[in-house]
Protein backbone atom coordinates (compact mmCIF):
# COMPACT_ATOMS: atom_id res chain seq x y z
CA UNK A 1 0.00 0.00 0.00
CA UNK A 2 1.34 3.25 -1.02
CA UNK A 3 0.57 6.33 1.30
CA UNK A 4 0.86 10.07 0.18
CA UNK A 5 0.09 12.66 2.17
CA UNK A 6 -0.94 15.72 0.94
CA UNK A 7 -1.71 19.40 1.72
CA UNK A 8 -4.04 22.08 0.97
CA UNK A 9 -6.10 24.83 2.26
CA UNK A 10 -8.68 25.30 4.66
CA UNK A 11 -11.81 25.49 2.44
CA UNK A 12 -14.25 22.97 1.09
CA UNK A 13 -12.76 24.59 -2.22
CA UNK A 14 -9.20 23.37 -1.13
CA UNK A 15 -10.06 20.09 1.04
CA UNK A 16 -13.73 18.69 0.89
CA UNK A 17 -12.84 18.25 -3.38
CA UNK A 18 -9.46 17.09 -1.98
CA UNK A 19 -10.41 14.08 -0.24
CA UNK A 20 -13.55 13.43 -1.87
CA UNK A 21 -11.50 13.02 -4.85
CA UNK A 22 -9.06 10.70 -2.80
CA UNK A 23 -11.40 8.73 -1.69
CA UNK A 24 -12.87 8.08 -5.21
CA UNK A 25 -9.15 7.39 -6.41
CA UNK A 26 -8.67 4.94 -4.09
CA UNK A 27 -11.93 2.82 -5.24
CA UNK A 28 -10.21 2.86 -8.48
CA UNK A 29 -6.71 2.37 -7.32
CA UNK A 30 -7.15 0.05 -4.47
CA UNK A 31 -2.65 0.43 -3.38
CA UNK A 32 -2.50 3.90 -2.94
CA UNK A 33 -3.99 5.87 -0.40
CA UNK A 34 -3.80 9.92 -0.07
CA UNK A 35 -3.91 11.61 3.11
CA UNK A 36 -4.96 15.07 3.00
CA UNK A 37 -4.43 18.15 5.53
CA UNK A 38 -5.51 21.84 5.56
CA UNK A 39 -3.60 24.89 6.89
CA UNK A 40 -4.83 28.21 7.21
CA UNK A 41 -5.55 30.28 3.84
CA UNK A 42 -2.30 32.83 5.26
CA UNK A 43 -0.55 30.07 6.79
CA UNK A 44 -0.33 28.29 3.56
CA UNK A 45 0.59 31.32 2.07
CA UNK A 46 3.04 32.00 4.81
CA UNK A 47 5.12 28.38 4.47
CA UNK A 48 7.79 28.19 2.17
CA UNK A 49 7.12 25.68 -0.53
CA UNK A 50 10.61 23.98 0.45
CA UNK A 51 9.76 22.77 3.72
CA UNK A 52 6.12 21.98 2.74
CA UNK A 53 7.81 20.14 -0.27
CA UNK A 54 9.95 18.21 2.54
CA UNK A 55 7.12 17.31 4.08
CA UNK A 56 3.93 16.34 1.60
CA UNK A 57 3.97 14.26 -1.53
CA UNK A 58 1.35 16.42 -2.88
CA UNK A 59 0.95 19.86 -2.28
CA UNK A 60 -1.89 22.46 -3.61
CA UNK A 61 -0.46 25.81 -4.29
CA UNK A 62 -0.52 29.55 -5.78
CA UNK A 63 1.08 29.87 -9.14
CA UNK A 64 3.38 32.64 -8.26
CA UNK A 65 5.48 30.04 -6.10
CA UNK A 66 6.33 28.25 -9.15
CA UNK A 67 9.37 29.66 -10.61
CA UNK A 68 11.20 29.80 -7.08
CA UNK A 69 10.33 26.18 -6.05
CA UNK A 70 11.48 24.98 -9.49
CA UNK A 71 15.08 26.32 -8.61
CA UNK A 72 15.20 25.48 -5.62
CA UNK A 73 14.69 21.63 -6.73
CA UNK A 74 11.67 21.53 -4.75
CA UNK A 75 8.94 20.09 -7.06
CA UNK A 76 9.15 16.90 -9.59
CA UNK A 77 8.30 18.19 -12.85
CA UNK A 78 5.16 16.25 -14.43
CA UNK A 79 6.34 15.86 -17.99
CA UNK A 80 8.88 13.54 -19.26
CA UNK A 81 7.36 10.83 -16.91
CA UNK A 82 4.85 9.01 -19.17
CA UNK A 83 2.32 11.32 -18.97
CA UNK A 84 2.81 13.70 -21.62
CA UNK A 85 -0.04 12.70 -23.76
CA UNK A 86 -2.72 13.07 -20.75
CA UNK A 87 -0.10 16.81 -20.37
CA UNK A 88 -1.38 17.22 -23.97
CA UNK A 89 -4.78 16.90 -23.40
CA UNK A 90 -4.72 19.17 -20.60
CA UNK A 91 -3.21 22.10 -22.13
CA UNK A 92 -5.78 21.99 -24.88
CA UNK A 93 -8.53 22.08 -21.78
CA UNK A 94 -6.86 25.19 -20.25
CA UNK A 95 -8.92 28.02 -19.27
CA UNK A 96 -6.94 30.43 -20.64
CA UNK A 97 -3.91 31.06 -19.16
CA UNK A 98 -4.24 28.38 -15.93
CA UNK A 99 -2.48 25.56 -17.06
CA UNK A 100 1.20 28.08 -18.31
CA UNK A 101 1.09 29.74 -15.56
CA UNK A 102 2.20 26.27 -13.76
CA UNK A 103 4.90 25.97 -16.42
CA UNK A 104 8.97 27.03 -15.49
CA UNK A 105 11.59 27.20 -18.20
CA UNK A 106 10.06 24.62 -20.44
CA UNK A 107 8.92 21.91 -18.01
CA UNK A 108 5.38 21.69 -15.96
CA UNK A 109 5.47 21.52 -11.88
CA UNK A 110 1.77 21.98 -11.29
CA UNK A 111 -1.58 21.08 -12.82
CA UNK A 112 -4.68 23.78 -12.70
CA UNK A 113 -6.95 21.93 -10.51
CA UNK A 114 -8.73 25.08 -9.40
CA UNK A 115 -9.43 28.01 -11.38
CA UNK A 116 -10.22 31.76 -10.43
CA UNK A 117 -9.73 35.43 -11.11
CA UNK A 118 -11.13 38.51 -9.80
CA UNK A 119 -14.77 38.62 -10.78
CA UNK A 120 -17.61 40.58 -10.11
CA UNK A 121 -20.61 39.20 -7.50
CA UNK A 122 -24.36 40.07 -6.90
CA UNK A 123 -27.31 39.07 -5.29
CA UNK A 124 -29.87 38.31 -8.46
CA UNK A 125 -33.30 38.43 -5.66
CA UNK A 126 -32.21 41.79 -5.20
CA UNK A 127 -30.65 43.52 -8.30
CA UNK A 128 -32.69 42.37 -11.97
CA UNK A 129 -29.24 43.25 -13.44
CA UNK A 130 -25.69 43.93 -12.18
CA UNK A 131 -23.39 47.79 -12.95
CA UNK A 132 -21.90 46.76 -16.32
CA UNK A 133 -18.80 49.38 -16.39
CA UNK A 134 -17.28 51.66 -14.22
CA UNK A 135 -19.72 54.59 -14.11
CA UNK A 136 -22.52 52.11 -13.27
CA UNK A 137 -20.42 50.62 -10.33
CA UNK A 138 -19.63 53.94 -8.65
CA UNK A 139 -22.93 54.96 -9.35
CA UNK A 140 -24.71 51.86 -7.08
CA UNK A 141 -21.95 52.27 -4.73
CA UNK A 142 -22.84 56.22 -4.19
CA UNK A 143 -26.23 54.42 -2.77
CA UNK A 144 -24.20 52.32 -0.52
CA UNK A 145 -25.30 49.12 -1.87
CA UNK A 146 -21.57 47.94 -2.88
CA UNK A 147 -18.98 45.99 -0.86
CA UNK A 148 -15.29 45.27 -1.70
CA UNK A 149 -12.42 43.45 -0.55
CA UNK A 150 -9.61 45.77 -0.07
CA UNK A 151 -7.52 44.10 2.39
CA UNK A 152 -3.82 44.69 1.10
CA UNK A 153 -3.56 41.68 -1.32
CA UNK A 154 -6.83 42.02 -2.39
CA UNK A 155 -5.98 45.96 -2.53
CA UNK A 156 -3.58 45.03 -4.50
CA UNK A 157 -5.17 42.47 -6.91
CA UNK A 158 -7.42 45.41 -7.75
CA UNK A 159 -5.00 48.05 -8.62
CA UNK A 160 -3.56 45.33 -11.21
CA UNK A 161 -6.80 44.44 -12.16
CA UNK A 162 -7.56 48.07 -12.41
CA UNK A 163 -4.47 48.92 -14.38
CA UNK A 164 -4.63 45.91 -16.98
CA UNK A 165 -8.26 46.24 -17.74
CA UNK A 166 -7.42 49.91 -18.69
CA UNK A 167 -4.49 48.61 -21.39
CA UNK A 168 -1.70 49.52 -18.89
CA UNK A 169 -0.48 45.37 -17.51
CA UNK A 170 1.38 46.03 -14.62
CA UNK A 171 5.20 45.06 -14.79
CA UNK A 172 5.19 44.57 -19.01
CA UNK A 173 8.77 45.76 -18.41
CA UNK A 174 11.59 44.03 -16.13
CA UNK A 175 12.20 46.85 -13.30
CA UNK A 176 9.42 48.79 -13.26
CA UNK A 177 5.88 47.99 -12.35
CA UNK A 178 3.08 50.86 -13.34
CA UNK A 179 4.46 54.56 -14.45
CA UNK A 180 2.52 57.28 -12.56
CA UNK A 181 0.62 58.33 -16.11
CA UNK A 182 -1.25 54.48 -15.76
CA UNK A 183 -1.45 54.39 -12.42
CA UNK A 184 -3.07 57.89 -11.18
CA UNK A 185 -6.64 57.19 -13.16
CA UNK A 186 -6.64 53.93 -11.58
CA UNK A 187 -5.71 55.18 -8.17
CA UNK A 188 -8.77 57.66 -8.37
CA UNK A 189 -11.38 55.36 -9.27
CA UNK A 190 -10.01 53.08 -6.13
CA UNK A 191 -10.02 56.07 -3.74
CA UNK A 192 -13.66 56.61 -5.24
CA UNK A 193 -14.89 53.23 -4.41
CA UNK A 194 -13.19 53.09 -1.26
CA UNK A 195 -15.34 56.25 0.21
CA UNK A 196 -18.41 54.79 -0.79
CA UNK A 197 -17.92 51.43 0.67
CA UNK A 198 -17.88 50.21 4.45
CA UNK A 199 -14.36 51.70 6.26
CA UNK A 200 -13.48 47.76 7.61
CA UNK A 201 -13.76 46.20 3.30
CA UNK A 202 -9.74 47.56 3.66
CA UNK A 203 -9.66 44.38 6.56
CA UNK A 204 -11.56 42.38 4.56
CA UNK A 205 -10.91 39.58 2.32
CA UNK A 206 -13.28 38.35 -0.99
CA UNK A 207 -14.66 35.10 1.68
CA UNK A 208 -15.49 37.41 4.29
CA UNK A 209 -17.54 39.78 1.22
CA UNK A 210 -19.27 37.12 0.44
CA UNK A 211 -20.65 36.16 3.51
CA UNK A 212 -21.71 40.05 4.06
CA UNK A 213 -23.63 39.66 0.47
CA UNK A 214 -24.97 36.50 1.24
CA UNK A 215 -26.10 36.93 5.32
CA UNK A 216 -28.85 39.82 3.99
CA UNK A 217 -30.37 42.41 2.14
CA UNK A 218 -28.55 45.41 2.57
CA UNK A 219 -25.99 44.89 0.52
CA UNK A 220 -26.45 44.26 -3.74
CA UNK A 221 -22.72 43.62 -5.45
CA UNK A 222 -19.30 43.43 -5.40
CA UNK A 223 -17.25 44.64 -8.32
CA UNK A 224 -13.82 42.68 -8.11
CA UNK A 225 -13.54 40.08 -5.88
CA UNK A 226 -12.09 36.06 -6.30
CA UNK A 227 -15.09 34.21 -6.66
CA UNK A 228 -16.00 30.90 -5.24
CA UNK A 229 -18.79 28.98 -6.37
CA UNK A 230 -19.81 27.50 -3.02
CA UNK A 231 -21.68 30.90 -2.83
CA UNK A 232 -23.58 30.13 -6.08
CA UNK A 233 -25.04 26.88 -5.03
CA UNK A 234 -28.42 26.69 -3.50
CA UNK A 235 -28.51 25.95 0.08
CA UNK A 236 -25.11 27.35 1.06
CA UNK A 237 -26.45 30.64 2.31
CA UNK A 238 -29.14 32.22 3.29
CA UNK A 239 -28.98 34.48 0.15
CA UNK A 240 -27.17 32.91 -3.35
CA UNK A 241 -24.58 35.11 -4.81
CA UNK A 242 -24.52 34.94 -8.76
CA UNK A 243 -20.88 35.70 -10.24
CA UNK A 244 -20.13 37.96 -13.36
CA UNK A 245 -17.60 39.33 -15.57
CA UNK A 246 -15.74 42.13 -14.34
CA UNK A 247 -16.88 45.58 -15.08
CA UNK A 248 -15.98 46.78 -18.84
CA UNK A 249 -13.46 48.69 -19.59
CA UNK A 250 -10.81 49.78 -22.54
CA UNK A 251 -10.09 46.32 -22.83
CA UNK A 252 -13.63 44.69 -22.18
CA UNK A 253 -13.45 42.19 -19.49
CA UNK A 254 -9.50 41.37 -20.18
CA UNK A 255 -7.07 42.19 -17.62
CA UNK A 256 -8.32 40.49 -14.52
CA UNK A 257 -6.01 39.58 -12.15
CA UNK A 258 -5.37 35.40 -12.61
CA UNK A 259 -5.41 33.42 -9.35
CA UNK A 260 -6.29 29.51 -8.58
CA UNK A 261 -4.71 26.60 -7.58
CA UNK A 262 -2.79 23.99 -8.60
CA UNK A 263 -1.92 20.16 -7.67
CA UNK A 264 2.44 19.49 -7.54
CA UNK A 265 4.09 16.61 -6.73
CA UNK A 266 7.15 17.21 -4.81
CA UNK A 267 10.57 16.09 -6.09
CA UNK A 268 10.71 13.91 -2.38
CA UNK A 269 7.15 12.42 -2.89
CA UNK A 270 7.36 8.80 -1.39
CA UNK A 271 6.23 7.43 -4.76
CA UNK A 272 6.34 10.11 -7.65
CA UNK A 273 4.85 7.94 -10.92
CA UNK A 274 1.78 7.39 -7.62
CA UNK A 275 1.81 10.95 -6.67
CA UNK A 276 1.97 12.22 -10.35
CA UNK A 277 -0.59 10.00 -11.66
CA UNK A 278 -2.70 10.79 -8.71
CA UNK A 279 -2.57 14.88 -9.81
CA UNK A 280 -3.33 13.97 -13.40
CA UNK A 281 -6.05 12.34 -12.10
CA UNK A 282 -7.70 14.97 -10.16
CA UNK A 283 -7.14 17.78 -13.08
CA UNK A 284 -8.71 15.61 -15.71
CA UNK A 285 -12.37 16.48 -17.49
CA UNK A 286 -13.76 13.97 -15.80
CA UNK A 287 -13.06 14.28 -12.04
CA UNK A 288 -13.38 18.09 -12.33
CA UNK A 289 -17.11 18.04 -13.28
CA UNK A 290 -17.89 14.79 -11.26
CA UNK A 291 -16.45 14.69 -7.43
CA UNK A 292 -14.60 17.17 -7.30
CA UNK A 293 -16.93 19.73 -8.10
CA UNK A 294 -19.68 17.94 -6.15
CA UNK A 295 -17.49 18.08 -3.09
CA UNK A 296 -17.02 21.96 -3.08
CA UNK A 297 -14.09 22.27 -5.88
CA UNK A 298 -13.74 25.14 -8.23
CA UNK A 299 -12.77 23.35 -11.46
CA UNK A 300 -9.56 24.40 -13.56
CA UNK A 301 -10.57 22.28 -16.22
CA UNK A 302 -12.41 24.03 -19.14
CA UNK A 303 -14.24 20.95 -19.58
CA UNK A 304 -16.21 21.64 -16.25
CA UNK A 305 -16.34 25.17 -17.38
CA UNK A 306 -18.56 24.23 -20.49
CA UNK A 307 -20.67 21.49 -18.62
CA UNK A 308 -24.60 22.37 -18.32
CA UNK A 309 -25.09 20.26 -15.06
CA UNK A 310 -22.49 22.21 -13.03
CA UNK A 311 -23.84 26.00 -14.49
CA UNK A 312 -27.08 24.95 -14.05
CA UNK A 313 -26.55 24.26 -9.95
CA UNK A 314 -24.11 27.63 -9.56
CA UNK A 315 -26.11 30.00 -11.44
CA UNK A 316 -24.09 29.89 -14.50
CA UNK A 317 -20.95 30.55 -12.43
CA UNK A 318 -18.67 29.27 -15.24
CA UNK A 319 -20.34 30.80 -18.05
CA UNK A 320 -21.15 33.99 -16.61
CA UNK A 321 -17.24 34.52 -15.45
CA UNK A 322 -15.59 32.44 -18.34
CA UNK A 323 -14.77 35.29 -20.81
CA UNK A 324 -12.77 37.72 -17.32
CA UNK A 325 -11.23 34.37 -17.34
CA UNK A 326 -9.88 33.50 -20.44
CA UNK A 327 -8.85 37.35 -20.60
CA UNK A 328 -7.31 37.40 -17.02
CA UNK A 329 -4.28 38.94 -17.03
CA UNK A 330 -0.80 36.59 -15.64
CA UNK A 331 1.23 37.42 -13.53
CA UNK A 332 5.03 37.83 -14.15
CA UNK A 333 7.31 35.01 -13.73
CA UNK A 334 9.92 36.54 -11.45
CA UNK A 335 11.15 34.80 -8.47
CA UNK A 336 10.98 37.86 -6.71
CA UNK A 337 7.32 38.25 -7.39
CA UNK A 338 6.00 36.53 -4.38
CA UNK A 339 8.35 38.76 -2.40
CA UNK A 340 7.68 41.84 -4.21
CA UNK A 341 3.84 41.38 -3.81
CA UNK A 342 3.78 40.69 -0.48
CA UNK A 343 5.84 44.26 0.52
CA UNK A 344 4.05 46.69 -1.61
CA UNK A 345 0.44 45.20 -0.91
CA UNK A 346 0.07 47.20 2.42
CA UNK A 347 1.13 50.14 0.49
CA UNK A 348 -2.08 50.23 -1.50
CA UNK A 349 -4.37 49.51 1.55
CA UNK A 350 -2.72 52.09 3.15
CA UNK A 351 -2.91 55.06 0.27
CA UNK A 352 -6.52 53.98 0.00
CA UNK A 353 -6.89 55.49 3.99
CA UNK A 354 -4.94 58.39 3.37
CA UNK A 355 -1.76 57.45 5.03
CA UNK A 356 0.73 57.44 2.23
CA UNK A 357 0.28 59.43 -0.74
CA UNK A 358 -0.19 58.09 -4.38
CA UNK A 359 2.68 59.69 -6.06
CA UNK A 360 4.68 57.94 -2.83
CA UNK A 361 2.74 54.57 -3.14
CA UNK A 362 3.75 54.79 -7.06
CA UNK A 363 6.77 55.08 -6.42
CA UNK A 364 7.71 52.71 -3.56
CA UNK A 365 6.33 50.28 -6.18
CA UNK A 366 8.99 51.18 -9.08
CA UNK A 367 11.74 51.08 -6.47
CA UNK A 368 10.35 47.42 -4.98
CA UNK A 369 10.17 46.35 -8.29
CA UNK A 370 13.54 47.63 -9.95
CA UNK A 371 14.93 46.04 -6.68
CA UNK A 372 12.60 42.51 -7.02
CA UNK A 373 11.74 42.09 -10.60
CA UNK A 374 14.97 42.80 -12.35
CA UNK A 375 14.25 40.18 -15.39
CA UNK A 376 17.42 38.28 -13.98
CA UNK A 377 15.40 35.49 -13.13
CA UNK A 378 13.10 35.18 -15.76
CA UNK A 379 11.17 32.55 -17.24
CA UNK A 380 9.69 31.83 -20.13
CA UNK A 381 5.82 33.39 -21.02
Amino acid sequence: MTILRGITWEHSRGYDCMVASSAEYARHVADVEIRWEFRSLQQFADAPIETLAADYDLLVLDHPHIPLAAQLGALAPLDGAGFDDELAQLAAQSLGRSHESYAHNGHQYALASDAAAQVAVYRPDLIAEPPRDWDAVLALAREGRVLWPAKPIDAFSSLVTMAANNGHPPAAEPGSFLVEADAVPVLDRMHELAAHVPADNLLQNPIEIAEQLAGGDRWVYAPLAFGYTNYSRAGFRPGRLKYTDIPSGPMGVAGSLLGGAGIAVSATASDLHAARAFALWVASGETQRGVYFDAGGQPGNAAAWTDARLNHETLDFFSGTRATLEGAYLRPRFIGYIEFQDRVSPWVTAALRGELTDSELVRRMNDAAAELLTGNDHADH
